[in-house]
C-alpha cells in the first residue's frame, strides 16, 4: 500500500513530514527529468553551500599568484625562502584540519541550524586582515602574517566541507544525492577558474607600470595581490544571510529523534523503493518495544515544535558521544572510515602537492614566469593556469555531474586513482621530452581525472556512507586527514624539489595515486543507498 493515495495525496495519518524528501520548502521531483536537472530549490541549495568550494578553490589558485608577487615585491624576483613558502602555502591547510574535525563535531552535536554559517564569518574576517598585512615588516615579516591568519582564514573554508556536505546530503533527494554533492563541489572548478580571470584582470590594470624592468615599479605588485585577495569577500558577504537562517532539515530533525528518514515523495508515489529499504519498512513506524504500527494508525508526529526541538537537541547531546564510539567501535562501519580517510589522505598528496606547486611546474616547463618583466612572468603563469583549468579541471567535474547516478561512485574512483596515476607516470618520465603541447595535454587530462575521479567521490563518500546523526563528524574527520596529505604536500614538495628535481616528485605522486586503488576495495557502492535506513535495521537486529 503506498503513502499516497493515487492522484490525492497522502493517506490519512501519514504525517507529511515523514515523506518529504528534507527541504522545508522542497519541490516535488519530476522522475521523468534526469537526476542532474535540478528545480529551483535545488539551485538555491547550490547556491548557498557552494559558495564555500568555490572560495576554497579560489583560494588554492591565487596563492601561487600571491607568492610569485610577493617575490617581485620583497625579494627581486627572486625564490621566497623555502620554509616560509611552504608554510604560507600551507597555513591553509592547517586551519582546515581544525575546521573540519571541530565543525564536523559541532554540526552533529549542536545540529545544522546552529552552526551553519559561523564559517563563513571566520573566513570573511581572515580574508579581510589577510590583506591588511603592514608591507613595512619586510618580506619575512609579510610572510609570516599571512601564514597565521590563512591558518584562520583555512578553519573557516575546512568547517565548511563538513557543513555544507551534511546540510546538502540531508536535504537532497536519494537518486540526486550525488549529483546534487557534485554540482556543490563543482564550485571548485569555478573557483579556480575565476581565479584565473581575476588574476589576469587585475594583472592587464596594472600592465603600464609593471611591463618593464624597472625595479622602483616592483613595489605595485602590492596592490595586485591585495585586490585578488579581497575580491573573495563578494560571494561571501553574498550568502552569509541565507546560510544564517536556513531552517534545520527534517532528516536531522528525526535522526536524532531516532525516527525513520523521511520518504522521497515521489518515489513513494510511483511505488519505487530505493535499494536498502525493506518493503513497507519506509511507510511504517514503530512503538517503543519496537513493533510495528500500521500506516493507517501511525500517530502524526509534531517536529515543528521549539520545545520539542530543544528536547531534541538535548537528548541527541546526552548520548552523542557514547553512540558514536559504539557505531564506529563496529569493525564493518570502522573499516568504511578508514577507506573514505585514507583514501582521501593519499588523493591530497597529489592533489595540492600538484595545485598548490602549478606555478613551479608550469615555469619549470617553460610555460611561464621564467622569462621576461615582472608582469610577462606573472601573466604567462595565470594564462597557463587558465588553459589547464578550463580544458581539465572544470570538464572534469562536470562529467562526474552528468554521470554520477548512472556509473556509481566506487567505479569512478577507481577510475580516477588509475588514470592520475597513470598521467603522473607519463609526465615523470617524460618531463624533459616534451614539448610545450604535450605537456599540456597531459596536464590537462591529469587535472580532468583528478576530478572525474577520486577528488570528488572522496567528498561525496562520508556523505551517503555514514548515517545523518554521525555524518558531520565522519566527514569532517575523512576531511581532515585529506588536509593533513595537503600539508605534508605541501611542504614535501618545496623541500624535495630541489635536492631531486620535479620529475621524481612527480613519480611520488605516482606511487601515493597507485595506492589509493586497494582502499577504494574498503567502500561500498553508495548509489540508491540510504545509511539511516541501514542504521534503523541494525539496531532493530540488536546490532547497533
Amino acid at each position: 500500500m503506498s503513502v499516497y493515495e493515487k492522484g490525492n495525496g497522502p493517506r490519512p495519518g501519514v504525517n507529511p513530514s515523514d515523506i518529504r524528501g528534507g527541504l522545508e520548502d522542497f519541490e516535488k521531483d519530476d522522475l521523468s527529468r534526469p537526476p542532474f536537472v535540478l528545480n529551483w530549490t535545488e539551485i538555491k541549495l547550490l547556491g548557498i553551500a557552494g559558495v564555500g568550494f568555490f572560495l576554497d578553490a579560489y583560494d588554492l589558485f591565487i596563492i601561487n599568484q600571491v607568492t610569485s608577487m610577493l617575490q617581485w615585491r620583497f625579494y627581486g624576483g627572486k625564490a621566497l625562502p623555502s620554509t616560509l613558502s611552504g608554510l604560507v602555502k600551507a597555513a591553509a591547510n592547517i586551519g582546515s584540519v581544525i575546521g573540519q574535525v571541530s565543525f564536523g563535531l559541532m554540526g552533529d552535536y549542536f545540529g545544522r541550524k546552529a552552526v551553519y554559517g559561523k564559517e563563513l564569518m571566520i573566513i570573511i574576517v581572515a580574508t579581510i586582515l589577510c590583506i591588511s598585512a603592514p608591507s613595512s615588516v619586510g618580506g619575512d615579516g609579510v610572510l609570516v602574517w599571512l601564514s597565521v591568519w590563512r591558518i584562520i582564514l583555512g578553519i573557516g573554508v575546512g568547517a565548511d566541507y563538513p557543513m555544507s556536505a551534511s546540510v546538502t546530503g540531508d536535504r537532497a533527494l536519494i537518486r540526486k544525492r550525488g549529483t546534487m554533492l557534485c554540482y556543490i563541489f563543482a564550485n571548485q572548478g569555478w573557483g579556480s577558474f575565476v581565479g584565473s580571470i581575476v588574476t589576469m584582470v587585475v594583472l592587464a590594470c596594472y600592465k603600464g607600470v609593471l611591463d618593464n624592468d624597472d625595479p622602483a615599479n616592483w613595489s605595485k605588485t602590492d596592490g595586485v595581490w591585495r585586490i585578488i585577495v579581497g575580491l573573495a569577500l563578494i560571494p561571501a558577504f553574498g550568502t552569509l544571510y541565507q546560510r544564517l537562517t536556513l531552517p534545520e532539515s527534517i532528516r536531522y530533525t528525526r535522526a536524532i529523534q531516532h525516527l525513520p528518514p523521511p520518504i522521497d515523495a515521489e518515489f513513494a508515489k510511483e511505488g519505487k523503493i530505493p535499494d536498502g529499504h525493506n518493503g513497507n519498512g519506509l511507510k511504517q513506524t514503530y512503538d517503543a518495544e519496537g513493533n510495528i504500527i500500521p500506516v493507517d494508525e501511525a500517530p502524526v508526529i509534531e517536529v515543528t515544535e521549539a520545545q520539542q526541538a530543544k528536547d531534541n537537541i538535548a537528548a541527541n547531546q546526552r548520548n552523542h558521544f557514547k553512540e558514536f564510539r559504539h557505531y564506529f567501535g563496529q569493525w564493518r562501519h570502522l573499516k568504511i572510515l578508514i577507506g573514505t580517510t585514507c583514501c582521501w589522505f593519499l588523493l591530497d598528496i597529489a592533489f595540492y602537492g600538484i595545485n598548490l606547486n602549478t606555478n613551479l611546474i608550469l615555469a619549470a616547463m617553460g610555460l611561464g614566469g621564467s622569462t621576461g618583466t615582472a608582469w610577462n612572468r606573472l601573466f604567462q603563469v595565470a594564462t597557463g593556469n587558465l588553459i589547464v583549468t578550463a580544458l581539465g579541471f572544470v570538464p572534469g567535474y562536470y562529467v562526474s555531474v552528468l554521470t554520477i547516478e548512472y556509473i556509481g561512485r566506487k567505479p569512478i574512483q577507481f577510475l580516477g586513482f588509475t588514470m592520475t596515476a597513470l598521467m603522473l607516470a607519463l609526465l615523470a618520465g617524460l618531463f624533459n621530452k616534451l614539448n610545450h603541447g604535450g605537456f599540456i595535454a597531459l596536464f590537462t587530462f591529469l587535472q580532468f581525472f583528478f576530478n572525474f575521479g577520486a577528488n570528488t567521490t572522496t567528498f561525496i563518500y562520508p556523505v551517503e556512507v555514514f548515517p545523518t546523526k554521525f555524518r558531520a563528524t565522519a566527514h569532517g574527520i575523512s576531511a581532515a586527514c585529506g588536509k593533513c596529505g595537503a600539508i605534508a604536500a605541501s611542504f614535501g614538495f618545496n623541500s624535495l624539489v630541489g635536492p631531486i628535481g620535479t620529475a621524481n616528485v612527480l613519480w611520488i605522486f605516482f606511487g601515493v595515486s597507485i595506492l589509493g586503488i586497494p582502499f577504494t576495495f574498503l567502500l561500498p557502492e553508495t548509489k540508491d543507498r540510504d545509511p539511516d535506513v541501514i542504521l534503523a535495521e541494525e539496531e532493530r537486529a540488536g546490532l547497533a
